[in-house]
């Protein structure tokens, strides 16, 4: 199965990497989502943050955080993948690298979307179970 499955219709939440702690969590909260892709346009990646990145920061920058922004929390190196991407492809590498959400990008290196774990396990799921029905329905005819 290919990512661009996955994505039909959904959208990707963005901050810029100028926003206050504040506004992340807001924004996390109000979006119902564990990361958001750095971006100062939508397409341009600059980054990602999550909640994780917010907890690392805490235990040796708990008196700064008021005054912190995302571009001192984001990860710069981030990994992304195409919608040609293969679900199996994703998982491993979210599993080898243990990360827990890909942003998607076109040939021009737009962004497109983003895929979560959840995402990943959920197609998995449903891979399997599709196939676990045809050897079933194989198997008792």
């Amino acid at each position: 199965m290919k990512i661009a499955s996955l994505i039909t219709g959904k959208r990707v939440a963005t901050i810029s990497s100028s926003a206050t702690l504040h506004d992340l969590v807001n924004a996390l909260r109000d979006h119902h989502v564990g990361a958001l892709v750095v971006s100062p346009d939508g397409k341009k990646i600059d980054g990602i943050v999550s909640e994780r990145d917010v907890v690392r920061a805490m235990p040796s920058k708990l008196d700064g955080l008021a005054n912190m922004r995302v571009g001192d929390l984001m990860t710069r190196e981030v990994i992304t993948c195409s919608p040609n991407s293969t679900v199996a492809e994703l998982m491993t590498m979210m599993t080898e690298r243990r990360i827990r959400h890909v942003p998607v990008i076109d040939e021009t290196g737009n962004l497109v979307s983003i895929v979560s774990i959840g995402d990943v396990v959920k197609a998995h799921i449903s891979d399997l179970d599709t196939e676990r029905k045809a050897l079933s329905d194989y198997v008792n005819s």
